[in-house]
């Protein structure tokens, strides 16, 4: 799906930063269309006519390791406007004669910045505002020509201005919905660059629909099919855009789903107008195959293998050779799997989709087909709400595809499986209720590998301990913990444990993310 738009671009260099997709997610908010494209990819692989201005991202490097990530020399001969964010403006610093050097104060997290002078990046800013900041160097000794635009509470450079070259510098991340008036610094990098806000989902759609017929031409493509909102979208661009006899949809049946899964699959696949439906039960491989298992990482790349090896059994005799395989693999699932565009991010965590062994050589062979790989979850809410789908299925929260095998801590096995099963569909049906459950970006139970003391009646009981996670979120990159109303988790706790006899302990997870991931494993 290599095809681009024609219409006025920002391209993002990527330089391995955990938000630098976030930054053209930004941009495509305000109606721009934006591309990440590797920070070190030579000027001529990535430029176009249409390319009116560039962003370099952050990166966990230093601009002094050996190893730093740096663009191509040519990007300073583009007449372009050009924005660095923390890295980006640490690099532009020392390219134009600066210093940078290690912080001996931390920022990390909100930080004040302070303006000192007026900027065209910057109107309609007020004089200081609270930022979101994630460095360990600084700048020390700012280039020649170049002036300090703002400074942080710490006295150190927030906002630098280079001289002529319509080049600028923030140290902290104006892309994170943490930093007040992030999105309007780059709403007034756009317009000074001449972005013509005429980017919307629609316009995407219509990209998307030639790319997959140009990617796809005659061949069958085979969708796999979680239930979730991801691979359900991808199914139905797919049966949009292909002629419905390409489109082979499967839906597999782990014993790792969730209370009722099977049936309301079957239910929208049938909605979806899907002509080559196969329901696979292989419940007893994938808990066969987890069998003693324990660390996460090893349960996730099981769990991709085993995926695409009951499909390969299944499919044999029903798909041509040459099928292409789908799925609903979005932007989040490649960063966290250190699968950006630069390729240098740190693994957070192997998504099955994205790291198996299996799947990789599917991609590398160019029989991969993941149509959302370049949106976050909202941005495909949206995109389904352009192909049609309704808001109930639309709205269903985020499930991953290992399914409960992430969320059954510890060892995998049909009990455990049964008791988080029957626990999580009381937690739900209670937000339901509640109506609560459209104000939480993802909520679920998890059952913990460790057991605890209890008291029914006058015994004593020792049972398993059960999270409930609830957050909010705009894209998955960050989250906040849902508030729940008072009385609401006590009276959820006594209703699972009197329901659920193997648990005797309910607990609340009150993270955010960071410091930790929405799923526990």
């Amino acid at each position: 799906m290599t095809k681009l738009p024609e219409v006025p671009e920002v391209v993002v260099l990527d330089f391995g930063g955990q938000t630098a997709h976030l930054i053209a997610r930004r941009f495509r908010d305000l109606g721009h269309y934006a591309r990440l494209v590797p920070g070190d990819a030579p000027v001529k692989s990535w430029r176009r006519a249409v390319t009116k201005a560039v962003v370099l991202s952050g990166s966990q490097h230093s601009v002094y390791d050996a190893d730093a990530p740096r663009p191509d020399a040519a990007l300073h001969e583009l007449e372009l406007p050009v924005l660095g964010i923390c890295y980006g403006a640490q690099y532009l610093n020392t390219h134009f004669g600066g210093t940078v050097g290690s912080s001996t104060t931390r920022e990390f997290g909100p930080a004040r910045v302070q303006l000192h002078q007026r900027h065209r990046y910057l109107e309609g800013l007020p004089q200081s505002f609270v930022s979101w900041m994630s460095h360990g160097d600084t700048i020390q000794q700012l280039a020649p020509q170049a002036r300090e635009v703002a400074s942080s509470a710490n006295g150190l450079p927030a906002i630098i201005d280079f001289g002529d070259r319509h080049t600028v510098g923030l140290q902290f991340h104006p892309e994170v919905t943490h930093s007040e008036h992030g999105t309007a610094i780059l709403a007034n990098f756009a317009a000074a660059a001449g972005l013509d806000g005429g980017w919307d989902m629609s316009r995407y759609l219509t990209g998307l629909r030639e790319q997959l017929r140009e990617l796809v031409g005659t061949r069958s493509v085979l969708q796999l099919v979680s239930g979730g909102v991801d691979s359900a979208v991808s199914a139905a661009l797919l049966l949009d855009a292909l002629d419905a006899d390409q489109v082979h949809l499967m839906y597999i049946d782990t014993g790792l789903m969730r209370s009722g899964e099977t049936e309301t699959v079957v239910e929208l696949l049938q909605a979806l107008g899907g002509r080559h439906v196969h329901v696979i039960d292989a419940s007893q491989q994938f808990l066969s195959a987890l069998s003693g298992v324990e660390d996460p990482e090893r349960k996730r790349k099981i769990i991709g293998d085993a995926f695409i090896r009951v499909q390969q059994e299944a499919i044999a005799d029903n798909l041509p050779d040459g099928y292409l395989l789908a799925q609903g693999t979005l932007y989040t699932d490649m960063v966290e799997s250190g699968h950006g565009a630069n390729r240098r991010g740190d693994t957070i965590k192997t998504h099955h989709n994205v790291g198996s062994p299996l799947v990789r050589q599917k991609r590398e062979a160019g029989e991969l087909v993941e149509p959302l790989s370049q949106l976050y979850k909202d941005e495909v809410r949206q995109l389904g709400r352009a192909l049609g789908l309704s808001d109930t299925q639309l709205r269903r929260h985020p499930f991953p595809g290992p399914g409960l095998a992430v969320r059954v801590l510890g060892e995998v096995t049909a009990q455990r499986c049964d008791i988080l099963r029957a626990a999580d569909r009381l937690f739900i049906e209670a937000l339901h209720q509640a109506e609560l459950y459209d104000k939480i970006w993802q909520a679920f139970a998890v059952l913990l590998p460790v057991r605890s003391v209890g008291v029914t009646g006058d015994q004593r009981s020792y049972g398993d301990v059960l999270a409930l996670r609830a957050i909010t979120s705009e894209d998955g990159m960050t989250a906040d913990v849902f508030e729940f109303p008072t009385g609401f988790l006590r009276e959820l706790s006594a209703t699972i444990c009197n329901t659920v006899p193997a648990i005797s302990r309910v607990v609340y997870d009150y993270s955010g993310k960071p410091p930790a991931t929405i799923e526990w494993e």
